[in-house]
């Protein structure tokens, strides 16, 4: 399975006045990764947008758990997989790591999406192309 790992500094802006990260900026890094990942996997957003006729991959749920903070200026892992492939949605995990101690896990649901061929001012949900697909589950 494919996974994908960056380092992340902390800086002064992703901080509450308390000095932890402001929780909506981890779900900034989270969006960023899973773009990365699809980069690192050889399929930038440009590329799958220009090549499959898609719109985009937007985000439908997400759900975080926290249990060690991070302060300006710490590093941290973010790694991140696509846990399962259905038609046209997925599930990526991120693991963010503040040394080896695991510091979140977070799960997102995105779809893929295209225009609708019947009314091209409408979107509608698009099947994962067979090369993404074994790309990410099977490495």
């Amino acid at each position: 399975m494919f996974v994908h790992r960056r380092e992340v500094q902390i800086q002064w802006g992703d901080c509450d006045p308390a000095n932890i990260v402001y929780y909506p900026r981890y779900f900034a890094m989270f969006d960023d990764s899973t773009s990365i990942m699809f980069e690192a996997a050889g399929f930038s957003k440009q590329d799958i947008i220009h090549n499959y006729g898609l719109v985009g991959i937007p985000m439908v749920d997400t759900r975080a758990k926290f249990y060690i903070p991070s302060t300006h200026g710490d590093w941290i892992a973010i790694e991140s997989r696509i846990e399962s492939i259905k038609r046209s949605s997925f599930e990526v995990i991120h693991r963010v790591y503040k040394g080896e101690a695991l510091a979140i896990e977070a799960w997102e649901t995105r779809v893929l999406v295209g225009r609708d061929p019947q009314n091209p001012d409408r979107l509608k949900s698009a099947p994962f192309p067979v090369e993404i697909v074994d790309k990410f589950m099977k490495g």
